[in-house]
C-alpha cells in the first residue's frame, strides 16, 4: 500500500437557495493518492477500495497519468513529469460514483501548475474543467456541464480547491447575475491510509458510492415533489482526450 495515500473522512453539504430553498448534509470519505502510486489493499480487503483507469477521464486502456497529461496537452500545458495527485472515491464492492474528482498537477520543480476538476453526472457523462488557481486555491470558470435536472448550464462556478493537508476544504459556488443559487462544500480530516483507518471509514459509511447516488436521487425526488421545474438535458459534446 502506498505510503502517500490518505483518507479524508468528509462532511458534504449542498445548499440550494433559489428558486426553492433546500439543504442537506451527508457523511462520506475520499481517497487522496498519487496517480503513480495507487494503493493496492491486501486481497481480502480489495473489495473495499479499488482504483480503475476507466472510472476517470481518457483512454480506459491507458494510465491515469497518461490520460491527465493527454488532456492537459490539448490545453497547451505540459508537466515534464511533475507529480499528479487525485482526490476521489474508490470502487467499493465494484461500485463507484464520483460527482467530483480533483487532480492537482505539478511541474517538474514541484510547483502547482494547474488543477483539473472532473465532474460526473448520474447520466453517465463526464466533463473536465481546467483551473489555474491563485495562492489560496481559488479560480472561476464558466459552467458548461449539465449535472442536475433542476439547473441549466448558465452561470459561473467559483471554486476553492487548495491542496489537501491535515484538513480538506473544497467549495463550489454557482453564481448567476449577482446571486448564488447553489453552493456545495466538502470538508474533511486527513487520516493515513492504514488498514485500521480503511476499515473504520468503510464501516462508518458502508458502500459509500451507492449511498451517494441514493442521496442525490432522493433529493431530486423531493425537489420534483415540490414542483421545481425539470430542465431538459442538452447534448454534451465529448471533450478531446476526456471521453
Amino acid at each position: 500500500m502506498s505510503e502517500r495515500a490518505a483518507i479524508y473522512r468528509t462532511s458534504i453539504s449542498h445548499v440550494r437557495r433559489s428558486p426553492l430553498k433546500n439543504a442537506f448534509t451527508y457523511r462520506s470519505y475520499s481517497w487522496y493518492v498519487d496517480v503513480d502510486h495507487l494503493p493496492q489493499l491486501p486481497r481480502p480487503l480489495r473489495p473495499l477500495a479499488g482504483f480503475r483507469v476507466e472510472d476517470h477521464l481518457g483512454d480506459p486502456d491507458g494510465t491515469l497519468r497518461g490520460n491527465v497529461e493527454r488532456y492537459l496537452a490539448t490545453q497547451g500545458i505540459g508537466l515534464d513529469g511533475g507529480r499528479i495527485t487525485m482526490l476521489a472515491s474508490a470502487r467499493v464492492f465494484g461500485h463507484v460514483f464520483n460527482p467530483l474528482s480533483v487532480f492537482w498537477c505539478h511541474d517538474a520543480a514541484g510547483a502547482l501548475r494547474c488543477v483539473v476538476v472532473e465532474v460526473h453526472n448520474t447520466y453517465g457523462e463526464r466533463h473536465c474543467y481546467l483551473l489555474e488557481t491563485d495562492g489560496t486555491g481559488r479560480a472561476s470558470v464558466p459552467k458548461a456541464f449539465y449535472v442536475s435536472p433542476f439547473n441549466d448550464v448558465d452561470g459561473q462556478y467559483r471554486m476553492k480547491l487548495p491542496e489537501p493537508g491535515d484538513r480538506l476544504a473544497v467549495s463550489i459556488v454557482l453564481e448567476r447575475e449577482g446571486h448564488q443559487p447553489f453552493i456545495a462544500t466538502m470538508d474533511g480530516v486527513r487520516h493515513e491510509a492504514t488498514l485500521r483507518n480503511i476499515l473504520s471509514a468503510a464501516l462508518a459509511v458502508p458502500v459509500a458510492p451507492l449511498r451517494v447516488t441514493a442521496q442525490i436521487r432522493w433529493q431530486g425526488i423531493k425537489l420534483w415533489a415540490r414542483r421545481l421545474p425539470i430542465i431538459k438535458r442538452p447534448h454534451h459534446p465529448s471533450q478531446e482526450a476526456v471521453q
